[in-house]
């Protein structure tokens, strides 16, 4: 299959109108989450999608391929081509141009993977060894382009200007996001406004990108779009303020406690905790976070520091917020399976491990 071969059947179970409605935002429910409960609307959709993602990626280039099947056996949460599906569900019908919807987010979304990695110099990606561990530098780049061209082709190959536009801004927005916050990691002056930019900017452009355009492939108005992308944006804050309350947890979480203050990365917790603290207290937390090199007790310490001041407890409030607001955004569309789907998803978020 070709990039602009027709996306497979879709089937009508779960559809849902499109007609907003307004609502109570209900309480967060208190039982664990699971993805797969998340995912339950639309798993058939995600295994059509699966088939049709890996036949796009084609290739008669043998390394490529051989590259190819490894990377697509580190099958992920799958997080992104679910929003899709779920928002495009919401909304009405999933149509050909929801599935390339969600082949383009996903493309998109792993040349950004791999060219991190790359550029981490990371040997591992979700518990495996990373391509660049494996192949090199070289051949990490070079997929990731190839992934990115892929990416483009689908789109214009099938002349998908308004989704090839939102999802090329979503990336121009995760590129100047990571800029920010490498030079504020260098000067450890990012105020809580600059915080939430970049973390608008990291994280929340492609996950209300996801969001939006599944709505736009199945047909919703202007408005109904607009409200689906701001849901979107509330769910991908509520999303990045729990990964970086991870890094001050006090269990395994999947990657090492305190990894974001040895990188000097300048988050919610730490931000609120230095405004809170006596300045003298602030300027040696802030000297120990400049440090390139830390001991593990000197992390330990601005860990302590950080529960202390009650950088915890305000990150964990603000979180909550926007998940609020999130849920608040889906009760303006009409009721379904979907959308519990949805606001499930965004319980799952605020309750996950990595």
């Amino acid at each position: 299959m070709s990039a602009s071969q027709p996306a497979p059947h879709v089937s009508t179970q779960g559809r849902t109108s499109g007609d907003g409605v307004a609502g109570v935002v209900p309480a967060p429910p208190t039982s664990r989450v699971r993805m797969d409960q998340v995912m339950a609307p639309v798993e058939a959709d995600l295994q059509a999608f699966d088939t049709y993602f890996r036949d796009a990626l084609k290739t008669d280039v043998r390394l490529l391929n051989l590259v190819l099947r490894y990377l697509l056996k580190q099958k992920g949460k799958r997080i992104r081509p679910t929003l899709v599906l779920l928002a495009a569900r919401t909304m009405g019908q999933p149509t050909e141009s929801t599935f390339r919807a969600a082949a383009l987010v996903e493309l998109l979304h792993t040349a950004t993977l791999i060219h991190d990695d790359v550029v981490d110099e990371a040997d591992t990606r979700r518990g495996a060894f990373s391509i660049n561990a494996l192949w090199k530098n070289k051949v990490g780049v070079l997929l990731g382009d190839y992934f990115l061209s892929r990416g483009l082709l689908l789109a214009l190959d099938n002349k998908d200007y308004d989704a090839l536009h939102a999802l090329s801004d979503a990336v121009r927005r995760m590129s100047e996001g990571e800029l920010m916050q490498i030079e504020k990691a260098r000067r450890l002056d990012i105020t809580e406004e600059e915080y939430f930019r970049i973390i608008s900017d990291k994280t929340a452009s492609l996950i209300s990108t996801c969001t939006a355009a599944g709505a736009l492939s199945a047909g919703a108005s202007e408005d109904e779009v607009a409200r689906m992308k701001a849901f979107g944006e509330a769910l991908g804050l509520a999303f990045q303020i729990r990964d970086d309350l991870f890094d001050y947890g006090s269990e395994d979480v999947g990657k090492p406690l305190g990894i974001d203050v040895q990188e000097r990365k300048m988050t919610l917790p730490l931000i609120h905790a230095l405004r809170e603290a006596d300045p003298s207290e602030a300027r040696r937390i802030k000297r120990v976070v400049r440090k390139k090199r830390k001991s593990r007790r000197q992390v330990d310490d601005v860990i302590a520091f950080v529960k202390e001041a009650g950088g915890l407890g305000y990150a964990t409030e603000r979180m909550h917020e926007h998940a609020g607001e999130a849920r608040r955004l889906l009760q303006t569309f009409e009721p379904g399976e979907a959308r519990s789907a949805l606001e499930a998803l965004v319980t799952y978020t605020v309750q996950r491990k990595l």
